[in-house]
């Protein structure tokens, strides 16, 4: 089943319009990133799949039903860029009130508790955590009743680097078991290993989507190579040069069989490359 099925979407507010014709899927088990300028239309993409708003025209589906119907609320799992919980409460009572809202047995919060690291604070009020332990209590919330299909608006925000590497590696094992995952984020780098396709927006249309081979081909951007060589009076010098895709292999065959090269280091182009390069496209394009 899809998990996402966008059509010609489009939403505005007022007479601005936000997304123009919007189309994609998601698959179940599939990890998408969702990237674009801050107004790009991230939030309200979010939002018409949540059914929180209703698209102007198009169509939306969730897990084979229109958004925004029970049947696909009670499987959706989401956390916002910045949560707000009751601080009067506990991180235990917090699980155990948005449990009751979905519906779910509030059998499994210690577990939940336990996975994103805040067993030990269970029964502390919310307003003693710290912004990370606000947003791990968060990703706890969203993964109540385990959810078919998750959506995690920056969900690295206040997290320390273990606690994101612990945060990829959920998706990671969630992704197995079949959950579909939409990931925004403006931290590129750190996300590019763990996203199966990327859907880039800006000014509210979709400029790019694939899995990253497919963009950097679509791109046409030059790879990096840094190769290390030893000069006869035994100095290594660092030597890089950009290249074309179809002439990698020849220019690293060419750099091994030098005995002067001790070593080569090969860079493809990265999500971030392919960021800037998608959204300086659409902006030559609006100038036009």
């Amino acid at each position: 089943m899809t998990a996402i099925e966008m059509r010609s979407v489009r939403h505005g507010y007022g007479r601005t319009t936000v997304l123009h014709d919007l189309s994609l899927t998601v698959g179940e088990g599939e990890v998408l990133g969702l990237f674009g300028h801050n107004g790009a239309g991230k939030t309200t993409t979010m939002k018409l799949i949540l059914g929180v708003l209703r698209a102007d025209a198009g169509e939306v589906r969730v897990l084979g039903v229109s958004a925004g119907e029970a049947r696909a609320r009670r499987e959706l799992g989401y956390l916002p860029e910045n949560v707000s919980f009751y601080p009067q409460l506990s991180g235990r009572e917090t699980l155990a009130y948005f449990a009751r809202l979905k519906g779910v047995p509030v059998s499994g919060i210690a577990a939940l508790l336990d996975q994103v690291g805040l067993t030990d604070a269970a029964d502390r009020r919310v307003r003693t955590y710290s912004k990370g332990m606000r947003q791990r209590l968060g990703l706890a919330q969203a993964l109540l009743g385990e959810p078919r299909l998750l959506l995690l608006d920056e969900p690295t925000v206040g997290l320390d680097p273990i606690a994101t590497a612990d945060l990829y590696a959920l998706i990671d094992d969630l992704r197995r078991r079949g959950t579909a995952v939409v990931l925004c984020s403006h931290v590129l780098a750190g996300v590019e290993s763990y996203i199966d396709r990327a859907a880039i927006l800006c000014q509210g249309r979709l400029r790019a989507l694939g899995s990253l081979p497919e963009l950097q081909r679509e791109a046409g951007l030059r790879w990096r190579l840094t190769s290390l060589q030893v000069d006869p009076q035994g100095r290594t010098l660092r030597c890089e040069r950009t290249v074309a895709a179809k002439e990698k292999m020849a220019w690293l065959r060419a750099l091994s069989g030098q005995p002067e090269t001790v070593d080569v280091e090969v860079r493809a182009p990265s999500l971030e490359d392919l960021y800037r390069h998608f959204q300086g496209a659409a902006g030559r394009r609006e100038r036009v």
